[in-house]
C-alpha cells in the first residue's frame, strides 16, 4: 500500500513532464512513425508505379540479398570503426579539454576560451564541410604549408586512411564543446573542500586530478559512455555524404550512405529498405542496451 502511494505521488509530480512531452510525442508519430508504413518494401518487390498496395511480396529475399552485396562487410566495418572512433575520442578530447579549462584562474579568459571550443557545434556539416573540402584540397593551405617544408602535396581527400582521419578529426573537434560543458558542469558539482584538503596534505594539482577530478567526474563519464552504444552505426551521414567521392568508398561508405546509393542512384529500393531496416533494428537493440547499463552503473533515467 505505501509503495502504490509512493508510486502516485511521483506520477503527479512528473505529471508536467508528460503533459510537456505531447507535443514531441504528436509530432514524432507524424513524421517519425508515419513513414514508417513503409519498411513494408524491404518485403516486396517494390514498383514505384504498382506502390506498396501491388508491389510482389519477397519475404526475406531482399534481407538474403543484401548479405550476398560485395560490399556488405566492408560498409558494415567501415560504420563500427569509424563510430567507434568518433565515440573514443569524442569523450577523451572533451574531458582533457574540461580538466585543463579548470585550471585557468582568470575567468574572462576561460569563457573566451570556452565559447570560441563551442561555437563550431551549432554550425552545420554544409558550412564545414566546404571548409574543410578546400583546407585539404591538393592546392589548399595544408598543401601550401607542407610543400613550404619540402613534403610533396597528399591527396588527403582521395586517400582512405588519411580521409577517414580528417572524418573523425573533424566531428571531434565540431563537437567536442558540447560534452566539454557537460564535464566542466560534473567538475563545479565537487565539493571544493577535498582539493583544500588534498592541499593541505601536500598533493600536487595531478595528484588532485587523479585522486579527486576524474573519481568525483566518474558517474557522467560512464553515463555518456554508455549512452553512446546506441549511436554505434550513425557514423554521420551528413558529414560523409558531404565529404567523401567513389575513391574512398572502400574505407568511408558507411551503412546511411550505402543505403543512399542503393536507392536513389541504384534504384534498388527493396533493398536499401531492407538495409535500413536491418540497421534500425541493430541500433534499438543497442539503445536499449546502453539505457539499461545508464541504468545500471549511474542510475541514469528519463524520469
Amino acid at each position: 500500500m505505501k509503495q502504490q502511494t509512493m508510486r502516485r505521488s511521483r506520477f503527479v509530480r512528473q505529471l508536467p513532464f508528460h503533459i510537456m512531452l505531447i507535443p514531441g510525442i504528436i509530432v514524432t508519430l507524424i513524421y517519425a512513425y508515419g513513414p514508417m508504413f513503409g519498411i513494408v518494401m524491404a518485403f516486396q518487390k517494390f514498383d514505384p508505379v504498382l506502390s506498396f498496395w501491388k508491389s510482389k511480396f519477397v519475404g526475406w529475399k531482399n534481407f538474403r540479398y543484401m548479405f550476398h552485396l560485395p560490399d556488405m562487410n566492408q560498409v558494415i566495418w567501415n560504420t563500427v570503426v569509424i563510430s567507434v572512433l568518433k565515440i573514443a575520442f569524442g569523450l577523451a578530447v572533451p574531458l582533457i579539454l574540461a580538466l585543463l579549462l579548470n585550471e585557468i584562474s582568470r575567468d574572462w579568459f576561460k569563457r573566451v576560451i570556452q565559447t570560441s571550443i563551442f561555437l563550431p557545434f551549432f554550425l552545420s556539416w554544409t558550412v564545414l564541410g566546404g571548409v574543410i573540402l578546400e583546407l585539404f584540397s591538393l592546392k589548399g593551405p595544408i598543401n601550401d604549408l607542407l610543400a613550404g617544408t619540402g613534403i610533396e602535396p597528399i591527396m588527403f581527400m582521395g586517400q582512405g586512411d588519411w580521409f577517414r582521419a580528417i572524418i573523425v578529426g573533424s566531428e571531434v573537434w565540431k563537437g567536442m564543446g558540447y560534452n566539454m560543458i557537460i564535464f566542466l558542469a560534473a567538475i563545479a558539482g565537487i565539493n571544493s573542500n577535498l582539493y583544500e584538503a588534498a592541499e593541505v596534505d601536500g598533493a600536487g594539482k595531478w595528484k588532485q586530478v587523479v585522486h579527486i577530478t576524474l573519481p568525483g567526474m566518474a558517474p557522467i563519464i560512464i553515463l555518456l559512455a554508455t549512452l553512446s552504444l546506441g549511436n554505434i552505426l550513425n557514423a554521420g551521414f551528413d558529414q560523409i555524404l558531404i565529404l567523401y567521392n567513389p575513391v574512398v568508398y572502400e574505407s568511408a561508405d558507411i551503412l546511411d550512405t550505402f543505403v543512399y546509393r542503393l536507392g536513389i542512384f541504384n534504384q534498388q529500393y527493396a533493398p536499401a529498405a531492407a538495409v535500413g531496416l536491418f540497421k534500425s533494428a541493430i541500433s534499438l537493440g543497442l539503445v536499449g542496451l546502453s539505457y539499461y547499463l545508464a541504468y545500471r552503473f549511474t542510475k541514469y533515467r528519463i524520469f
